[in-house]
């Protein structure tokens, strides 16, 4: 910048004429009111209203100008300044105010349509129907028990009356826990969360154990080596076989709807007498026995479907928990959760329920109805 020119000449400076900073101003307005974005005005206004800017570059020339003709030229390039900053001012507003109203349009998301932009997950049909079998009897009034899947081998088998030689205790059946003569073992079955609370309560005592079990079982389309049960256990005064009939036609209906059981004979060392339980055939109710016309590839045109094991539980295993069998009586039942919905929902393949498809799992939604 200059020194002060005592030897004024409006012409050497002409960019402080009034006709060239009117100019200057009539560009920048134009140039802001053809700007129609943010980014657009933001060029116009670096380019007539930042400091390399006509405007600007003016505005450094009045130092040069003798103190009489400062005042002049000060006072029209501050007025030009004020007229283009006012101008910038309202053009942001408007297109703020333009570009937001098109966003608004162009990005407007419709939230009634019923799209599913992104897959969900499912409830697990293993988890529902537990859920499910565990609401059936909490309606009843029974309570829910559980306990450790690493067990006692004494809860396990013992206090349930399986004797030291019984098949179910060989390595064959049963995983131990090393060392293998720790006396601990992977529960196979949920009735030692029955010992469990026999030992831990005084009748009445009306229990559902659910739970994960294990066995030395193959991995096949009806078998794999973790699998989930939920049993029952009754203990109280005056409990009979007819309690236990009773429970169980309640439980069948609510799990498949119009249908019944039967029991047969069989053994169990922890109930006397023992049975297996057989649902009629929900598919053909019976209609296919003995009629070559109408086969069910259900039941193999029996009429009955094992579903498992129940009985009055054995005394021994009463005194075994603390309990007076001379007093008190009561039964047990078991099933498997996944045979029980293999049965609701035709699964075919008892590993579609462990590898984790979402799939099958969405496909079984209705299963904790």
């Amino acid at each position: 910048m200059s020194g002060p020119n005592t030897s004024y000449d409006p012409v050497q400076v002409a960019p402080l004429h009034a006709e060239q900073v009117e100019a200057m101003v009539a560009e920048a307005l134009a140039a802001f009111a053809a700007a129609t974005s943010v980014a657009e005005l933001k060029e116009a206004r670096l380019a007539h209203a930042a400091e390399r800017s006509p405007i600007a570059l003016a505005n450094r020339e009045i130092g040069a100008l003798p103190p009489q003709a400062r005042k002049d030229a000060g006072a029209r390039i501050g007025k030009a300044r004020g007229q283009i900053g006012a101008a910038l001012k309202a053009r942001e507003a408007e297109v703020s105010a333009a570009e937001l109203e098109r966003a608004l349009v162009e990005e407007r998301v419709d939230v009634t349509l019923p799209l599913q932009p992104h897959p969900v997950g499912a409830v697990h049909p293993i988890t529902g129907l537990m859920a499910l079998v565990e609401d059936v009897f909490v309606g009843m009034g029974w309570e829910v028990a559980e306990g450790p899947e690493l067990e006692a081998e004494w809860l396990n088998f013992d206090a349930l009356n399986f004797v030291p030689d019984h098949p179910a205790r060989t390595l064959q059946d049963t995983l131990f826990v090393e060392p293998a003569d720790g006396g601990l073992v992977l529960r196979t079955h949920t009735s030692p969360v029955q010992a469990r609370t026999m030992l831990h309560r005084e009748p009445p005592i009306y229990v559902i154990c659910p739970g994960k079990v294990y066995r030395a079982d193959e991995y096949d389309a009806t078998h794999v080596p973790v699998f989930h049960q939920f049993e029952g256990l009754v203990v109280d005064r005056g409990i009979t076989l007819g309690h236990l009939r009773g429970t169980l036609d309640h439980f069948a209906r609510a799990m498949f709807g119009d249908t019944r059981t039967r029991i047969r004979p069989h053994y169990f060392p922890f109930t006397e007498p023992s049975a297996e339980v057989d649902l009629q055939c929900f598919v053909c109710h019976g209609d296919s026995v003995g009629n070559p016309d109408r086969p069910c590839r259900t039941c193999k045109s029996e009429g009955w479907i094992e579903w498992g094991g129940c009985g009055v539980v054995n005394p021994r295993v009463l005194q075994a928990c603390g309990i007076d069998s001379d007093v008190y009586s009561g039964f047990a039942f078991g099933m498997g959760v996944e045979r029980t919905l293999m049965f609701r929902n035709d699964a075919a393949d008892m590993r579609d329920m462990i590898e984790g498809d979402v799939r099958f799992s969405r496909s079984l939604v209705g299963v904790a109805r």
